[in-house]
């Protein structure tokens, strides 16, 4: 019997991949480790932070045929660790970015706050409180 094995990451999909990989790498520091196709706009990219995988596709036909949209809620959530949530949050509000969930200190001993990436997922901001 066949096993399964890592990597394993999410597919986002996205209708402005373009914008989701510029909020993911550049304000949350993924790097691409995949582009397809390599030139232009891209239809894939996969992304990588800390051996962490994640990957953005564009919306519309996926290889296998269910649709992607509509959709209604939201069915995904990121949860992202950094040093100091405060600052996090700063740098992703002067960047545009809604905040959903001010910073705040939870009783299991995170410090946490909600942003939405540009498809309006939810994207959890947290660390550790010593």
């Amino acid at each position: 019997m066949a096993s399964f094995r890592p990597p394993f990451f999410p597919i986002l999909y996205s209708d402005d991949p373009s914008s989701a990989v510029a909020f993911y790498r550049d304000l949350l520091g993924f790097s691409e480790t995949f582009r397809f196709p390599e030139d232009g706009e891209a239809d894939f990219v996969a992304l990588k932070l800390d051996g962490a995988e994640l990957a953005i596709g564009r919306a519309g036909d996926p290889l296998h045929g269910k649709p992607v949209r509509p959709a209604s809620g939201h069915r995904f959530e990121l949860c992202v660790y950094t040093d100091d949530v405060d600052s996090a949050v700063t740098k992703l509000r002067e960047a545009g970015v809604p905040v959903l969930v001010e910073p705040a200190d939870q009783p299991w001993n995170e410090r946490l706050a909600y942003v939405e990436d540009p498809d309006g997922n939810p994207v959890m901001i947290t660390a550790p409180v010593d």
